[in-house]
C-alpha cells in the first residue's frame, strides 16, 4: 500500500468524506454508495475501508462483511434479477485501482440496463483439468 496511492485513490477519498457520495451502508470496515455512473439504476459499490487493489491482497476481517451488505442492497433495491461484479486488474476491467464490488441490478431481459456479458467457454480435456486440480489441492 503506497501511500502516494492511498492519497488519490478515489474511493479512500469518499470513505473519509473528502469527495460526497450517495452513502447507503457503512461500518468499521466497509463503505457502501451509488454508483454516480449506474449500469442500471439502483447500481451501487460495496468497498473495504482497507485500500488496496486486487482481493488477495486484503486481509479476511475487511472481506466478512462485503457480500452480506451486498445482499442487504439486493434485497433492499427489490432486485429479482442481478449481478455481484468484483474484477481484479485493469486487464480484468477493473477501473479504480481499489477493490470493490457491484450490485448491478438487471431489470429487464434486454441489453439496455444492468450488466452486458459474454461467456467464452473453452475446450479443455479432462486429463487437464484433473492435473489442475491435483495441483490446486496441494497449495490449498
Amino acid at each position: 500500500m503506497a501511500a502516494k496511492s492511498l492519497a488519490t485513490c478515489i474511493f479512500c477519498k469518499i470513505i473519509k468524506g473528502e469527495i460526497p457520495s450517495y452513502k447507503l451502508i457503512e461500518t468499521d470496515t466497509v463503505f457502501s454508495f451509488l454508483d454516480i455512473g449506474p449500469l442500471s439504476k439502483g447500481h451501487a459499490l460495496v468497498i473495504p475501508k482497507y485500500h488496496a487493489e486486487k482481493l488477495h491482497e486484503v486481509p479476511d476481517e475487511y472481506l466478512t462483511e462485503t457480500l452480506p451488505i451486498a445482499k442487504k442492497i439486493a434485497i433492499a433495491l427489490g432486485a429479482e434479477n442481478y449481478n455481484i461484479l468484483q474484477n481484479n486488474g485493469r486487464i480484468a476491467h477493473q477501473e479504480v485501482p481499489h477493490i470493490h464490488f457491484h450490485v448491478i441490478p438487471k431489470p429487464s431481459a434486454s441489453d439496455d440496463e444492468g450488466l452486458v456479458i459474454g461467456w467464452p467457454t473453452q475446450e479443455v480435456e479432462q486429463e487437464e483439468i484433473e492435473q489442475l486440480h491435483d495441483e490446486l489441492l496441494k497449495k490449498l
